[in-house]
């Protein structure tokens, strides 16, 4: 249980209140010739340090209005006691809260009062002992107050620094999981589309096409099922355990573009790829075959081209779809885009001579 804030504050001017008025009170009995703490001098005392009350939202009036007190109280002849302690806290206070620089000024201006009051007052230019020792005094506390407060600086910069790191794994956990679910449901559903679009155009006509058009469908939606229930899993546990795609299972991808009726040719071989390199090659297949379903205009073949340049692999993936333009960036496009530039690479979708061609080019660590 973590108690509220003001809890403290009170908590501490009780304990400073029991102490200066014990302390002082004990001071008065002890000492030789000392006169007792009369209940005006203790009200004086307790007013001075009630105002420790408030002193984390007026630090630099409190801290004045508490020196002030503490002078005046030590120069009246009253019992001697700690009350500097509450000028004390209150420097403290507005070093750590306003900074060194403000503090000594405040603090500074308070030995100068106080020495134009001695001069004053007795007509005398010389520096006495306690007035070297309210010199150390200052500058000993806003030394402590100034470690404090860069101290407390670092922690609180190091918990945003935390704070966003973990943010950031979020953000990119979830964009991740978001790219994931789209490539599958996107993937699935375009097949599902085509084969749904075969089925209902040759039910009446051609009824084996139809049922193999709806075995196409039953297959490519347990697939999808089958992807979407390990992306949850990941989910659910919060542990990567789902298997990572590979082109290893690309014949799958090729075959649901050969069932939309597409002509694919394969050219090159991937081969032995490093797990992330694969799993994003394959990911960005699986977008571009979907894109050809989905978008290109009466497309007939698609060409798929594996290459390995020293220390990279690149895949190509063109279509012969008509009047192919320059599209317009989408979920599927900025996935392509974002899973390449997280492995060091880069991936260029566009129209050329007689389709439409995405390419993708990505480093692989420890090849010459």
């Amino acid at each position: 249980m973590r108690w509220p804030s003001w809890v403290g504050r009170v908590v501490r001017t009780a304990v400073v209140l029991v102490f200066v008025l014990g302390a002082t009170s004990a001071s008065s009995r002890w000492q030789p010739g000392a006169t007792p703490l009369t209940p005006p001098a203790a009200a004086w005392l307790a007013a001075t340090v009630l105002t420790l009350l408030f002193v984390h939202r007026f630090p630099l009036t409190l801290f004045l209005v508490t020196a002030a007190s503490a002078v005046g109280y030590y120069s009246s002849g009253l019992p001697g006691g700690p009350v500097i302690l509450v000028p004390t806290i209150a420097l403290f206070v507005l070093t750590r809260q306003r900074g060194p620089l403000t503090a000594g000024s405040a603090g500074a201006g308070v030995l100068a009062v106080a020495y134009l009051g001695h001069v004053v007052l007795t007509g005398s230019f010389a520096i006495q002992t306690g007035a070297s020792f309210l010199l150390v005094w200052l500058v000993a506390v806003i030394g402590v107050g100034t470690a404090v407060r860069y101290q407390l600086d670092a922690l609180a910069a190091r918990r945003e620094q935390a704070d966003e790191h973990r943010h950031r794994l979020a953000e990119q956990e979830r964009l991740r999981i978001a790219r994931e679910v789209h490539d599958v449901v996107a993937h699935s559903l375009a097949m599902i589309n085509v084969q749904a679009g075969v089925a209902a155009h040759v039910a009446d006509r051609r009824p084996e096409q139809a049922k193999e058009a709806l075995l196409n469908i039953k297959a490519a939606s347990a697939s999808a099922l089958k992807d979407l229930r390990a992306t949850l899993a990941v989910l659910r546990s919060g542990e990567d355990k789902a298997p990572a795609p590979s082109l290893a299972q690309a014949a799958e991808l090729l075959a649901h573009a050969r069932d939309a009726g597409l002509t694919v040719e394969v050219h090159g071989e991937a081969g032995d790829l490093p797990a992330p390199v694969d799993a994003a090659a394959y990911r960005i297949l699986q977008e571009s075959l979907t894109n050809v379903v989905r978008h290109a205009d009466q497309p007939s073949r698609v060409d798929v081209r594996f290459e390995r340049p020293p220390g990279s692999f690149t895949l190509r993936v063109r279509d012969d779809g008509r009047g192919a333009t320059r599209p317009t960036p989408g979920h599927g496009l900025r996935g392509m885009s974002e899973r390449a530039a997280a492995l060091g690479g880069r991936c260029t979708a566009g129209p050329v001579d007689g389709g439409f061609e995405v390419c993708v080019e990505l480093p692989i660590e420890g090849e010459a």
